[in-house]
């Protein structure tokens, strides 16, 4: 009898452990052998999920209603769940962002609320929630789909080091956008321009990106008092990495373009150096050709020599 009731017990306790994995494996069963397109309220969203990368994410384990909320564990059954309040709130704010499930999108804040609340607060946050336009950053734009999330430490995420200045450039390297809003449009090819950004593209594992300066989920405007980046906040800011940075040092470091004069002292040197190189190479290649001439020469006229003796002995 004991032995039936502990048989049921432990039972009980993997019950949710079972329901959990069926929930996640009746969802990917289908959709990751989907593969076609659905114009979903007028936005076209992929059903493919590709069940081994979904897998190996940070979301893997999740079951797939811990986000869309809404929707039941049989597929045939219409979205109509109960959804968590401070989510359904969040869902209305963001519903603008979402392809076809708000309440997914607002789901995040389930897990990552602090994150969240500082993305909604960023300029970012406010360009979607306050100005009703869909062209600000949320969630899913810097770091990819749901479905496929890994850490920032992994080589492919797209907020890994070496990759977060290609994920910022996808708009802030668009001109229309930078009209749009009045700032500055040359922003990504200043940086790759910059001692920061020649480092960067060196494999310098300390050269600064974007996120090191600007922030990542609480991005101020420039404009913004609270903003890294404000007027004597930069001191602080650089500060991090240059000790002793100062109001003068701070203000040569800006996304601006720079004037005639840094442009062609810039080509001045790269011409002057390029000459000098250039003279050096030739300047070695003639002393070895007068070298080598030498060397030839003087032989020459040793073997005459030798050849004049013996004909005159």
């Amino acid at each position: 009898m004991v032995k039936r009731i502990s048989i049921l017990f432990c039972f009980l306790l993997l019950l949710p452990v079972f329901a959990h994995a069926e929930d996640i494996s009746g969802c990917i069963v289908c959709h990751n052998v989907m593969a076609g397109k659905i114009d979903f309220n007028g936005k076209v969203i992929d059903l493919n999920v590709d069940a081994k990368r979904f897998e190996t994410s940070v979301h893997g384990a999740f079951a797939c209603t811990e986000c869309h909320e809404r929707f039941h564990e049989n597929p045939h059954v219409p979205p109509d769940s109960q959804v968590t309040p401070e989510v359904e709130r969040l869902s209305e704010e963001v519903a603008l962002k979402a392809k076809a499930d708000p309440v997914a999108l607002a789901a995040c804040s389930k897990c990552h609320n602090e994150e969240y609340r500082d993305v909604i607060d960023s300029v970012h946050g406010k360009n979607i929630v306050e100005e009703g336009k869909s062209d600000g950053a949320l969630c899913l734009d810097c770091h990819g789909s749901a479905h496929y999330i890994t850490k920032s430490t992994d080589k492919d995420s797209p907020v890994n080091k070496w990759k977060v200045v290609d994920t910022c450039g996808r708009c802030h390297g668009k001109e229309e956008l930078a009209k749009k809003y009045g700032i500055e449009a040359n922003v990504m090819k200043s940086y790759f321009e910059s001692f920061h950004g020649k480092k960067h593209i060196l494999g310098h594992k300390r050269a600064p990106t974007c996120v090191n300066c600007h922030g990542y989920h609480a991005i101020k405007s420039k404009d913004d008092p609270t903003s890294p980046v404000f007027g004597t906040n930069k001191i602080k800011t650089c500060g991090k990495c240059h000790k002793g940075a100062n109001k003068k040092f701070v203000a040569a470091i800006t996304h601006k373009e720079p004037g005639p004069i840094p442009h062609y002292a810039e080509k001045g040197l790269i011409i002057l150096t390029i000459s000098v190189i250039a003279f050096t190479v030739l300047h070695v290649l003639l002393e070895a050709y007068s070298d080598l001439r030498d060397v030839l020469f003087r032989r020459r006229k040793e073997v005459e020599h030798e050849e004049g003796k013996e004909y005159s002995g």
